[in-house]
């Protein structure tokens, strides 16, 4: 006799953006328990979105998985798949999750063990609206060789002279790792046509999630593109976890102030337009990605 195994409820959220068509959707299951790797990947290529967020009982000793207690913070583990592979973190995925379960349990304190260390994660409501807000894991910045970086340009098809010279190229962590590179006019990040299958390897080679290309509209305010052929996707629309790298390197090269809030603006040139908040906060390494969401369908 053949016992169906009960299929997860799959939610689909969209993050860093209140509109259904705008921002990154991510798939939601707030209950894998049983799901092995295999059925947590089949189910994100099934999707077909960035990433998807897969939650199951926290570690012992992280937080208060009841939210009991006052001051207790929910707490779950989690992970990600992209379509082909996992990822070790991915802030739009968080804060879809995050919203999902403050639709369901209201507003507070959550706490996520993820692969890359843990994240904290408030949820807030203003006049019916729920926002966001990750705490991300201690961030750093690390240099690039020039062969790398003549690789990438290469592959991009960008001229060396279309780099803005006042953001050096680097790459920057904070829960995975993003080459940052910054374009000198809106024109040229407007233009991204790349090899795939060469940037892929590329990025394995490096180790990186996506590439983070940035263009500064003023002091605080920029317009980002994130392509992601290492989970099979062209072009991430909105990308959480790379703003918080990207909120380090502005930070580390002293391009603003160690207290400031950064917007980015991320999926216009997709038709999915989203907006980041970055916070950074004086004495404290770890970098803040906030937004709204909203579930699709």
């Amino acid at each position: 006799m053949t016992i169906d195994t009960p299929q997860p409820e799959v939610l689909r959220y969209t993050a860093f953006s209140g509109n259904p068509d705008g921002g990154n959707p991510a798939g939601v299951v707030l209950d894998a328990t049983g799901l092995d790797d295999g059925a947590m990947l089949a189910i994100a290529a099934d999707l077909g979105y960035s990433e998807s967020a897969f939650l199951t009982a926290p570690p012992e000793g992280l937080g208060d998985p009841e939210g009991l207690g006052g001051e207790g913070e929910r707490a779950y583990t989690i992970r990600y798949f992209s379509p082909k592979a996992e990822v070790p973190f991915c802030g739009h995925a968080t804060v879809a999750t995050a919203l999902a379960l403050a639709e369901r349990t209201g507003p507070g304190k959550l706490v996520f063990a993820t692969p890359a260390g843990t994240v904290p994660v408030e949820v807030t409501e203003e006049g019916g609206t729920l926002r966001a807000t990750l705490t991300s894991v201690e961030p750093h910045v690390e240099g690039v060789t020039d062969a790398d970086l003549a690789e990438a340009l290469a592959v991009l098809d960008w001229p060396a002279a279309d780099l803005d010279p006042a953001f050096p190229p680097r790459i920057a962590f904070a829960g995975a790792r993003h080459l940052v590179l910054a374009a000198a006019t809106r024109a040229r990040l407007a233009d991204l046509a790349y090899d795939f299958a060469r940037l892929e390897a590329l990025m394995h080679r490096l180790d990186l999630t996506t590439v983070q290309l940035v263009w500064r509209e003023s002091a605080t305010f920029f317009h980002v593109r994130d392509p992601f052929p290492v989970g099979g996707v062209v072009e991430d629309p909105a990308t959480g976890a790379a703003a918080a790298a990207f909120g380090a390197y502005a930070r580390d090269l002293g391009l603003v102030p160690e207290d400031a809030v950064l917007t980015l603006r991320q999926g216009e040139d997709l038709g999915r337009p989203g907006e980041l908040t970055v916070t950074l906060r004086a004495g404290d390494p770890r970098v803040r990605v906030s937004g709204t969401g909203t579930r699709i369908g």
